[in-house]
């Protein structure tokens, strides 16, 4: 039920979880499109994503790519505002922090968790999200992982502390398909202040298998353990498509090749980033996509893809060291097709050079040498959306750029990948074998019906933005089926 005037003003609403991958993210776009639908007009905000998937603004700009999902959720361009810090792991121990959209350094989690500039940077994330409560009606906030954690809670610029900047409604997300519902969310609730709980307006039980009313009981035990009311128990689907952006979906993807279907393989690297550029061709009918470091899969697939990476040079090591460097380069001699896509299309390269120490690695990397390229690291991060045409064909085509380094051919024997209005970019040896910074060009059907040796693209789906707003209206449609919407206006609206 929405209400009846949609002029009205809403609180800023906030989801939150008992832990990470509970569906926090998937729920925050279903409820940015519902209240587009519904005559509003939201924004999203998340304080801090650390997250190595990404993607420039209109304005040249990097965010985390929920965000920006969930702008296109409610129609808007996405803006640095919506996610005002991103952190963007380079190893196990350190991340490249990213505020209002341009990298300030890498620091090691120790340093940037226990830093003493807490609040100048919780200062600069609440003055974004007023921003934005200024300008959209309402603010739909993102926390981050759990809200319990008592060890970073006092430093914690994400969850219940940004909630009560906000003046949020609260909403506990917990995930039920991966067991001990009942103590995250009595533990989740009851580590909380009175203030903080005070805020928490209701939890949702995500991700039910199965018949729902055997719940029942476990609903009323919850609300009796907690005195907060369960808003909404959410089906698991498999037939609604989302882009996810948390490690943990990366490592439930496919893994193996199979017979009967088009194989192509993404070489898994360790500090792999932007996964997502994968998403539409992995939905096309006769292909198989797969994300592997095993060289037996790897020989199995007709192409291979090294896609980006937040650490290229350790990643190329890596793959050197692993043996699947030499694997890549005997499929290319047994007639694989071999792609690069930013990072990769650096690794396809005769050598990466380091000058400044952007990658805190070597000064100089030899590459796979595939590719008739030169990379150099730079100060400055490349940023930017692109309309280009790729190769000599004329369909228009939509794409990004986030990357530190330049490439250079050092030979004539290949032409660029993309062009447009004068500026060229990438390099394509042959039809096995090229390169290019261009996060999402696999989104485009003329792309994928060239990598596939003309098998048709359209295979895909309709075109990419008419399958996402289906999509969205899908998910928005699953999550109104199963939340107390009413309830859920309820404690939004100011009277």
């Amino acid at each position: 039920m929405r209400p009846e005037n949609t002029c009205q003003s809403l609180r800023p609403v906030m989801f939150v979880g008992t832990g990470s991958d509970v569906g926090k993210s998937i729920l925050n776009t279903a409820f940015c499109r519902i209240f587009k639908q519904d005559g509003y007009r939201p924004a999203p905000f998340k304080a801090q994503n650390m997250s190595l998937n990404s993607y420039a603004t209109p304005d040249g700009l990097e965010i985390g790519r929920a965000q920006a999902v969930q702008a296109e959720a409610c129609e808007l361009p996405c803006h640095t505002d919506m996610n005002p810090v991103l952190l963007k792991p380079t190893n196990h121990l350190s991340s490249q922090v990213v505020l209002h959209g341009k990298p300030v350094g890498n620091q090691s989690a120790r340093d940037y968790f226990l830093a003493d500039n807490r609040k100048e940077l919780f200062a600069e994330v609440t003055s974004a999200f007023e921003r934005l409560n200024r300008r959209y009606n309402p603010v739909v906030l993102e926390g981050a992982g759990s809200i319990s954690e008592l060890n970073l809670k006092e430093r914690d610029i994400t969850n219940m502390n940004m909630a009560l900047a906000a003046q949020a409604a609260v909403y506990l997300v917990a995930d039920i398909d991966r067991g001990g519902v009942f103590a995250s969310v009595y533990g989740s609730i009851a580590l909380l202040t009175e203030e903080e709980r005070a805020l928490v307006k209701g939890i949702i039980i995500n991700k039910f298998r199965g018949d729902i009313s055997l719940f029942d009981e476990g609903r009323k035990m919850l609300e009796e353990l907690t005195g907060k009311p369960v808003v909404g128990v959410v089906p698991y689907y498999t037939d609604i498509h989302i882009e996810e952006e948390d490690s943990v979906a990366l490592m439930l993807k496919n893994k193996h090749a199979r017979q009967g279907q088009f194989n192509i393989a993404v070489v898994r690297l360790p500090c792999m980033s932007n996964y997502t550029d994968f998403d539409y061709l992995e939905r096309h009918p006769e292909v198989n996509l797969y994300f592997t470091l095993d060289a037996r899969e790897l020989m199995k697939a007709e192409v291979i893809i090294l896609p980006g990476s937040k650490n290229t040079q350790a990643d190329l090591q890596a793959l050197k060291a692993s043996g699947i460097a030499a694997t890549i380069l005997k499929a290319y001699e047994e007639g694989k097709k071999v792609i690069g896509i930013c990072g990769g299309y650096q690794m396809l390269g005769q050598k990466i050079s380091d000058p400044y120490g952007v990658e805190e690695g070597m000064e100089e990397l030899e590459g796979l040498g595939l590719l008739p390229v030169e990379t150099v690291m730079g100060k400055e991060k490349i940023i930017r959306q692109q309309v280009f045409r790729f190769l000599h064909q004329e369909e228009i085509c939509r794409g990004y750029e986030i990357h530190m380094g330049i490439s250079t051919l050092t030979e004539n024997v290949a032409r660029p990948v993309v062009r447009e209005d004068g500026v060229e970019e990438g390099c394509y040896l042959n039809d096995r074998c090229w390169g290019s910074y261009m996060h999402g060009i696999l989104d485009n059907a003329t792309v994928i019906n060239t990598l596939l040796d003309g098998r048709d693209a359209t295979g895909c789906t309709e075109d990419l933005p008419a399958f996402k707003a289906r999509q969205y209206d899908a998910l928005a449609g699953h999550v109104r089926a199963h939340v107390d919407l009413e309830q859920i206006y309820n404690h939004l609206i100011i009277h």
